[in-house]
């Protein structure tokens, strides 16, 4: 358990610096969600390609793979332009309201949920907003930006529950391959459709892709898609709400964005509301 939590640990850190790279690179907001899915796939390959027993993937596995990438494709798409939209704050925050929605469509296929869960879901939604100071009484650029993120959280819950679903068959390496070539290939379709160019940046822009995808995918959601085994789509999804205050300091130190009063209150609260869903699974 010590070891899964670090892991967990490690997952949060890497999505932690995600946001804020994404924020500051100089690359469109739909190639940086490409790039970063199509870097990994390329990555993985070979790695499962080596393994013939991660090479055997049923039918129904690779629909739900096929499924978990599309809507990973939809939580990047959607998410990552709003990062340019809205304060890095806001929209990690919006887009971590994933816990909630993934309790919702948990009980909404008939799958149990704890009462202890569900009230730490609301203490760590309330910790968010804290957090963040969220306010949606912004301009209309932000708005929108803020739409996207809870889109983005939204299709997050579902690219979750899915996943979980297939972890229960498939290794972490092939699961997230599939998902990842996935999310790529409906993410380029996207980015041909609008015209957003692929390349012609400096190669700092390059870096900034190589750093989201070691950092965002890698060390983020690839973590993350290890525990769905273990742990569970609830308790992920609500860990990965510690990306709120991770990624809020990450962008006040590095790109100046002012942290909101409540952070530090807000923090605890959402610690507390992590605890509960973590203790609260363990009894279900």
């Amino acid at each position: 358990m010590l070891a899964e939590a670090g892991l967990l640990l490690l997952a949060v850190v890497g999505i932690s610096f995600s946001a804020p790279l994404a924020a500051a690179a100089a690359v469109p907001s739909l190639a940086i969600a490409f790039w970063r899915t199509a870097m990994a796939s390329v990555v993985l390959a070979p790695v499962v390609g080596a393994r013939p027993d991660r090479r055997r993937v049923g039918a129904r596995d690779t629909r739900t793979c096929a499924l978990a990438g599309v809507l990973l494709a939809v939580h990047f798409g959607t998410w990552v332009p709003s990062l340019v939209l809205t304060s890095v704050a806001t929209s990690t925050a919006l887009v971590c309201t994933a816990p909630l929605w993934t309790a919702v469509l948990t009980r909404v296929r008939g799958g149990p949920v704890a009462g202890a869960e569900w009230a730490g879901v609301a203490v760590a939604l309330a910790g968010v907003l804290l957090v963040a100071g969220v306010d949606l009484a912004g301009s209309p650029r932000a708005l929108l930006g803020d739409a996207l993120a809870l889109v983005g959280g939204l299709a997050m819950a579902g690219y979750l529950l899915v996943g979980a679903a297939a972890r229960e068959r498939l290794a972490t390496s092939t699961y997230t391959l599939l998902c990842y070539a996935t999310a790529a290939l409906v993410l380029l379709a996207v980015v041909v459709v609008a015209g957003v160019p692929l390349a012609g940046w400096p190669a700092a822009g390059w870096l900034s892709l190589v750093a989201i995808t070691l950092c965002g995918q890698f060390l983020g959601h690839s973590l993350l898609n290890r525990a769905l085994r273990t742990v569970g789509a609830p308790v992920v999804a609500v860990v990965s709400l510690l990306e709120v205050p991770g990624a809020a300091l990450v962008a006040a130190l590095w790109l100046g964005e002012r942290l909101a009063p409540g952070t530090l209150v807000g923090l605890v609260v959402l610690l507390g509301g992590v605890a509960l869903v973590v203790r609260g699974s363990r009894r279900a």
